[in-house]
């Protein structure tokens, strides 16, 4: 139990009686959206941590707010705990944790190595769909929000106790095979493939993926262009109606109108530009007249893949395992896990009898050939199979939930994926129900997107999507630098090797890009920024980082290990708070289990790197204002040392949970 929860449980009594005595006969069910109400103060000047439920409470019984605060202080036991809590303005209480509580608290921390977390007290089993990239392709930009978001609740489920399935749902299966066979058959290079057959596995995917795009952009071209013609017209009709003083509903409708013709005229701009690079291309151009039903051939091996054609699937079983290999490489560089990696393969069998099952129980029907599951308060059905008798991702999900229940009983299934994707699985979770799987919580923990500096989704120069690993390298060169830098500008000259360097470049190149991304609101769009996410002060991992290896750098340089003074020689392990420097780092490091809760609650890891990021400047101020080595008396020097060794502790503790390493040097 942290402090929260046990100020918690004093109020709970108290807030009871009072929905008591209203004859609220709910008052134990009802309890708990009034103690959420309890929170760490905004303002150290408010106290520690402040009750707010006092004016909705006051609402719901026609009472005064003071007054109910004042009834609900009366009967509160907290003086084990809290100084007398005080009401402000119009009924706030604010509590304020008694020093030697405190103290105390903290004390006991020293030789805890949950540092004060306590298990879930009905903990679950979590299957959590995190992600899932096409193997046929390397992994870009777009995979990495769901890779390290999926990657953090899992360790943020497993640190609170409880059982985690980490579940990588990959594509293995479906067109950019159909597209990898077809380039194997027409376009490999044989001698490059036997040396390295993964960048020659992606040459031809790209090749045939650049034939596709040049065939289709020149047969949409045409209708792109009549398109803009239409809405330019329509735009400037609109604009000449919209007269002298127009109404700002008028004005606020021709503006998206016009945003949207920008829009459609850099798509048109932008097209006529790569098909000229490309005409420009005589070898290309006369490539792809040879092979100008390209986009139907692809879709013809594809299905022969399907119908288990030998041929097929020799070659997907050959190519299958280089690609895996190279996600593979990504994913030890970003230490990352699985526990179990099934591709949408696995599933394939299963889908004709699934969609049988759906038919005969009426739970889908045929409408137009296909057959579809219809969903009240849904546009359009969902599709499980085409009238060309092909199967859909939907029919696949299907599936996969069910394998899932069957084999792991989870208590909930969540899948970490955009959020563009938010209707599929709002259909998805509505047709699993009317299956029958009913006790089994699911949930999608949607995110936004990465962009540029330009406000657009993340690319290169070129325009193609940004490669993961290289943004990785990139980081880890750029960490590099930094390391180096700050190394070779040490008083006493240099003390890392190259290779400690190099240890630590990784280390803080891919704890910078974790960080950046879960540092923010996982439903926003953020821009990536190679010097933000790197800087060593602000809300960055290297900040936090920096702040570990500096207290390491206390005690190597004083000569102590931090086990050695968790302990005094009679057993105890005491602090005593007199600064108030020393007293807010105490606060600080007591509510890591407070932070730790919250972000798993709701799935957001922001929730604990703003609070990791505070308790890193809180222990600046600390350092600024309180000598630790230097201290003027042996207790102080014990209680500052002991304070720095959990601080640190619960910076590491806290940035594994991110699934972020730290540096004992840097």
């Amino acid at each position: 139990m942290n402090i929260l929860e046990a100020i918690k449980q004093r109020f709970t009594p108290a807030i009871g009686a009072i929905l008591g005595a209203a004859g609220d006969d709910a008052a134990a069910v009802d309890i708990g959206e009034w103690l959420d109400l309890i929170r760490p103060a905004q303002d150290p000047k408010f106290g520690d941590y402040q009750a707010n439920f006092a004016m909705p409470l006051g609402k719901k019984l026609g009472k005064p707010p003071r007054d109910v605060a004042a009834a609900v202080v009366e009967m509160l036991d907290l003086g084990e705990w809290c100084e007398p809590p005080e009401i402000a303005g119009p009924g706030f209480i604010n509590l304020r944790i008694r020093d030697d509580a405190l103290a105390q608290w903290v004390g006991g921390l020293l030789s805890d190595e949950s540092l004060g977390v306590s298990p879930a007290e009905n903990p679950g089993t979590y299957v959590v769909d995190f992600s899932s990239p096409n193997v046929a392709k390397p992994m870009h930009v777009g995979h990495i929000r769901s890779t390290v978001i999926g990657d953090c609740v899992c360790r943020l489920l497993r640190r609170l106790g409880h059982t985690v399935i980490s579940d990588n749902h990959l594509g293995d299966w479906g067109t950019q095979f159909g597209m990898i066979i077809y380039g194997y058959r027409h376009f490999l290079d044989a001698a490059a493939y036997r040396s390295q057959p993964a960048p020659e596995l992606l040459r031809i995917y790209r090749l045939v993926r650049k034939l596709i795009d040049y065939h289709e952009g020149h047969k949409n071209l045409p209708t792109l262009a009549t398109k803009l013609q239409e809405v330019e017209t329509a735009v400037a009709a609109e604009r000449e109606a919209l007269g002298p003083s127009p109404k700002k509903a008028a004005k606020k409708a021709l503006a998206k109108k016009e945003r949207s013709l920008a829009e459609l005229c850099e798509e048109v701009a932008s097209l006529n530009e790569k098909l000229a690079a490309l005409d420009a291309d005589n070898a290309f151009v006369a490539l792809a007249k040879e092979h100008a039903n390209i986009a139907a051939d692809v879709l013809a091996e594809t299905a022969r893949l399907h119908e288990g054609d030998p041929e097929n699937q020799q070659l997907w079983e050959e190519v299958l395992p280089g690609s895996r290999d190279e996600i593979d490489r990504v994913y030890r560089r970003l230490d990352v896990d699985f526990d179990e990696t099934l591709g949408e393969s696995f599933y394939h069998d299963q889908l004709a009898p699934l969609v049988e099952r759906l038919i005969e129980t009426g739970v889908a029907r045929e409408s137009d050939g296909a057959i579809c599951i219809f969903l009240e308060g849904s546009g359009a059905p969902m599709i499980v199979r085409k009238r060309d008798g092909a199967f859909l991702y939907a029919t696949t999900d299907l599936a996969t939930i069910e394998y899932r229940i069957k084999r792991w009983n989870p208590t909930t299934i969540l899948y970490v994926v955009g959020a563009p994707q938010g209707l599929h699985f709002q259909q998805l979770f509505v047709a699993a129900r009317r299956i029958g799987h009913t006790d089994v919580e699911l949930a999608h923990v949607a995110f936004g997107s990465v962009l540029g500096e330009d406000g657009r989704m993340f690319k290169t120069r070129s325009g193609d999507t940004v490669g993961l690993e290289g943004l990785i390298d990139e980081a880890v060169a750029r960490a590099h630098r930094i390391v180096c830098e700050s190394d070779d500008a040490k008083p006493g000259g240099p003390e890392l090797s190259e290779k400690e360097r190099r240890e630590i470049a990784e280390i803080v190149g891919v704890g910078a890009i974790k960080y950046c991304d879960l540092s923010h609101n996982r439903e926003s769009d953020y821009v990536f920024s190679y010097d933000k996410m790197l800087a060593m002060n602000g809300n960055t991992a290297t900040y936090l980082q920096y702040a570990y290896a500096r207290v390491q750098s206390i005690f190597a340089k004083g000569g102590i290990t931090p086990e050695a003074i968790r302990r005094a020689a009679d057993g105890s392990a005491v602090i005593t708070l007199k600064a108030p420097a020393e007293r807010a780092l105490a606060i600080a490091v007591a509510r890591y289990p407070e932070a730790l809760a919250a972000a798993a609650a709701d799935y957001r890891p922001n929730l604990l790197t703003a609070y990791l990021f505070g308790l890193a400047e809180t222990l600046s101020t600390f350092y600024n204002e309180c000598p630790v080595l230097k201290a003027e008396d042996e207790a102080t020097r014990l209680t500052r040392l002991r304070l720095c060794d959990l601080t640190a502790r619960t910076l590491a503790d806290g940035l594994a949970a991110l699934g972020i390493k730290v540096a004992p040097r840097m």
